[in-house]
């Protein structure tokens, strides 16, 4: 394929990537966002929806995740609304395994379309991994996904290991077995604010955080970021030395 389609449907691409987040937004009133009755009424009508077709829902949540990830859509509000539309364990499954898949097709296509752009912006910036990753790919890719993908958004999380050019295989299980325990928290999150919403007749930040079913998660949140700290600094900023 010549570089003036390649360039053709690079721009395709982007374009369906706007046009995706238009619509999305385009849904939400923003003017009642400051409206708790709103979100009353979304809870209310998401429950309906949800629970008249579980499956049919949870397909087309699987469908709409890929295609999120695939669009560049940040982790953690996907993984959220999992929760509050699925609970932690399933919005847990659904998500981590759908993202995983949308992540691996947005490999793919970066590695097609945009690999010599990336590797001229970042590969100076990570040039000190790139040994690491090459020793044992899995190994370290699985960290890098658990303690966070290094700060950097999500993503470019799943677009950077085309540096590296890692096996597929690799990236789709280290990226699954790699978002459990954070999509779990997150999941834990969501399901814990549409208890609150289904439970409080006014919205308390205070109150919020004060339920167990958001405080518990907020304390694993917490311990995961600590044990990411350490496990960041014992395999990457030591060992890429």
């Amino acid at each position: 394929m010549t570089k003036k389609i390649k360039l053709y449907l690079g721009i395709l691409y982007l374009t369906i990537i706007f046009i995706f987040l238009y619509f999305i937004f385009s849904k939400i009133e923003t003017s009642r966002l400051n409206d708790f009755s709103y979100y009353k009424e979304l809870q209310i009508h998401l429950d309906v929806i949800v629970g008249n077709n579980l499956y049919f829902n949870l397909f087309l949540f699987f469908i709409f995740s890929i295609i999120w990830t695939v669009l560049l859509g940040f982790g953690s509000p996907i993984t959220i609304f999992s929760g509050i539309l699925f609970g932690k364990w399933i919005g847990t499954l659904i998500s981590v395994i759908s993202v995983s898949l949308g992540a691996l097709t947005l490999y793919i296509i970066t590695g097609y379309f945009f690999q010599s752009i990336l590797q001229k912006i970042l590969k100076g910036r990570v040039l000190k991994y790139i040994h690491l990753f090459r020793k044992n790919e899995f190994y370290y890719f699985f960290f890098y996904r658990f303690v966070g993908g290094l700060g950097l958004p999500f993503f470019l999380q799943n677009t950077l290991p085309v540096i590296f050019n890692m096996k597929r295989s690799n990236y789709f299980f280290a990226t699954l077995l790699g978002l459990i325990p954070g999509f779990f928290v997150f999941n834990a999150i969501g399901a814990g604010i549409n208890e609150f919403i289904k439970q409080s007749d006014s919205f308390s930040l205070l109150n919020l955080i004060l339920t167990k079913e958001i405080y518990y998660p907020i304390s694993m949140f917490l311990i995961l970021i600590i044990i990411s700290i350490i496990a960041k600094k014992k395999i990457f900023d030591v060992k890429s030395k």
